[in-house]
């Protein structure tokens, strides 16, 4: 009699068991059941404000190659009609999107702007990189922000832009050999133009296109 008590419980015992397993083996959200959460992705809001960031870009690229020509006037022109670009974008715009894109975006302009207008003041071009070097720093973290639309960016490195050995990035439309070094160029005073393709791709931005 006792036997079969013992059994009986025995068998209940696997019972629960097998059925804990199964349900645990089949529920893969971690014990939630419902729909997972939707990934939030920030995006640009207007056609408008997409085309002020263009024109950011453009006079970027024009402050990039100048630094690779080691043409400093040419770079703070440049670097100033970002500045002016800058001033010009409407944020108004971004009030449409619904993700809260303006309290995100408002900071990263106002620290390009500040390195930017830093930049313009330096008495050399050593001292020029290393604002453009911040300035880089902000505009990645802008273009990953509002899901950039435009052509491929690549995040270039540079481990030897200041005294041979401190790193420095930059933002390129090529990669791999085609890119062009602004750190140590085509005139670099110990390299000459030996180093102007040197760096390494750290990420690319590739453009939205919708």
């Amino acid at each position: 009699m006792i036997k079969k008590i013992l059994l009986g419980i025995l068998i209940v015992i696997l019972a629960i068991a097998g059925y804990v397993w199964y349900k645990f083996a089949n529920n893969k959200g971690g014990g939630f059941e419902g729909e997972p959460a939707k990934k939030l992705e920030l995006k640009s809001a207007t056609p408008v404000f997409d085309s002020s960031i263009q024109l950011v870009m453009t006079a970027y690229f024009n402050m990039k190659d100048a630094f690779v020509n080691a043409d400093s006037a040419a770079a703070k022109l440049a670097c100033g009609n970002m500045i002016k670009v800058l001033d010009s974008i409407k944020l108004d715009e971004l009030k449409k999107d619904t993700s809260g894109l303006v309290t995100t975006v408002q900071p990263l302009l106002n620290d390009v702007k500040s390195n930017a207008v830093s930049l313009v003041a330096q008495p050399n071009i050593k001292e020029m990189r290393k604002d453009f070097n911040q300035v880089n720093q902000q505009m990645y973290s802008l273009l990953k922000a509002i899901n950039y639309k435009g052509a491929n960016i690549y995040w270039q490195l540079c481990p030897m832009a200041f005294d041979g050995d401190k790193e420095g990035y930059w933002l390129d439309t090529q990669s791999g050999e085609k890119r062009t070094n602004p750190y140590l160029g085509k005139k670099d005073p110990t390299y000459g133009g030996a180093m102007l393709n040197c760096g390494e791709d750290k990420d690319s931005i590739v453009a939205r296109t919708k």
